[in-house]
């Protein structure tokens, strides 16, 4: 296979299956080569949702183009770009990527129900073995029938394109959080009523009606639960995603880490991770061994998991604890958790999906208006997401514009660090937002300044 451009040097790549295990041959280069390259500081970044290992490979190459121009001259920096099995809607755009990078666009969640040709294939890669259940729920969300029997039977398939066998290692890396020291329930869309949460889906994706508009007989117009059906496997397939994450976080890129740490102990790692790449890298800290220091940074870029995922306490459960409570302190340097107010995926269906788990009520109950992207703001602070509002109930937490933590000697060297990116990560349309607007210089000063790279 072909190495695909990149954009600096040395660069390698590190791939992982969907349970977290590696291709051993490209493990094995990085371990023997970096000593050799004379890298001091190894950067190493994950990726959130992206359709291939190509558009992978993008990302990672334009966001690292700007590192050389920024880093000191006496850097001696290596790369290493994450692979593993998630994806991209491809109704989902990638700001500043060329189109045909993104695949071709499909209608906005509002218009008519459908999975386009990109999509499908997408899903039958992501999940194999699934093709035909992907084929049967493409006619349903194609032609839907009436009635609620049909949207239950939609329900099934996207329940059974998503599970994994119990006894799979990724079975146990869902969770965010704990309760009384077990991970939470699987989500309510899996196990509750499917029309139910269709509504509720349907009715956040809704636009509000016009000024002065009238619905027939008085009465307010109820939206399709089918548009919400499609924003059902949608989330489903994000579930999925973030439950391979945790997996290969923990099980694949820490005990790499911990290799490397053996085989160049004179490096220091940084971590950097995107939207559910940000959930890998954090739970890389749960499967480094004990002895290990080598992780000097860790930067979350648009975290697409529970921004209580490192508390030891929930300030509204004493029970409960973030899947991640305590891990902070495996970093030899700071934890710093970028977020901005234009994540539009994040600040409206990550919160709703959220919500849905061990609660059979709908997401919208309790006379609460939610339209467009206001919901993380209705529902409050109990479902938020790192890249929304950054680390919640860690104490000693420092929070600080993008500004702020660019001035020489704001960034704190060590505990959790919240950076406001406002007003840098702010481009990108519905339904994402600017979940994926990244690749800005500012993004990159932020991971050379939490690493102390000189």
């Amino acid at each position: 296979m072909a190495e695909p451009e990149m954009s600096v040097s040395p660069y390698w790549e590190l791939t992982f299956d969907a349970d977290g295990d590696t291709d051993g041959h490209r493990r094995d280069r990085l371990l023997a080569e970096v000593g050799p390259r004379k890298v001091r500081d190894l950067i190493v970044f994950a990726h959130g949702w992206n359709n291939d290992r190509s558009m992978a490979t993008r990302l990672y190459s334009r966001f690292f183009a700007a590192v050389p121009a920024l880093a000191p001259a006496t850097a001696r920096i290596g790369y290493v770009g994450v692979v593993w099995p998630s994806m991209r809607f491809t109704d989902e755009p990638i700001p500043d990527f060329k189109r045909s990078m993104t695949a071709t666009a499909v209608p906005e969640a509002t218009d008519r129900p459908g999975l386009d040709k990109d999509t499908r294939q997408a899903l039958m890669e992501t999940f194999p073995g699934r093709a035909t259940v992907v084929e049967q729920i493409a006619r349903l969300l194609e032609r839907p029938p009436d009635g609620d029997e049909a949207l239950e039977e939609f329900g099934g398939l996207v329940r059974l394109l998503v599970e994994v066998s119990p006894e799979t290692p990724q079975s146990g890396f869902a969770a965010d959080l704990l309760a009384d020291g077990e991970p939470e329930d699987d989500p309510e869309m899996f196990a509750g009523s499917t029309t139910a949460v269709c509504r509720d889906f349907a009715r956040a994706l809704a636009r509000p009606e016009p000024p002065g508009a009238v619905a027939e007989f008085g009465l307010p117009r109820l939206p399709d639960p089918w548009k919400g059906a499609q924003e059902l496997l949608r989330q489903a397939t994000y579930y999925a995603m973030k439950r391979r994450a945790g997996t290969v976080g923990e099980r694949g890129l820490g005990t790499v880490v911990g290799r490397l740490a053996g085989a160049a102990p004179g490096v220091r790692v940084h971590l950097v991770g995107h939207s559910f790449g940000a959930r890998l890298v954090s739970f890389a800290l749960r499967g480094l061994p004990d002895e290990v220091r080598t992780v000097k940074s860790v930067t979350l870029l648009q975290g697409a998991f529970s921004h209580y995922a490192f508390a030891a306490e929930l300030p509204h459960d004493a029970r409960a604890a973030g899947a991640l409570k305590g891990r902070q302190s495996r970093i030899d340097g700071p934890l710093v958790c970028c977020y901005s107010q234009h994540d539009g995926a994040l600040s409206t269906f990550y919160p709703l999906a959220s919500r849905m788990a061990g609660d059979s009520q709908g997401v919208l109950d309790a006379d609460r208006s939610v339209l467009g992207f206001g919901v993380a703001k209705a529902l409050g602070p109990k479902w938020g997401a790192m890249g929304h509002d950054g680390v919640q109930a860690v104490p000693g937490t420092v929070g600080l514009t993008i500004a702020e933590a660019l001035r020489a000697a704001q960034l704190p060297v060590s505990g959790c660090v919240n950076v406001d990116a406002t007003a840098v990560v702010k481009n990108g349309g519905p339904p994402s937002g600017a979940h994926s607007d990244i690749c800005h210089s500012e993004l990159a000063q932020v991971v050379l300044a939490a690493g102390r790279i000189h």
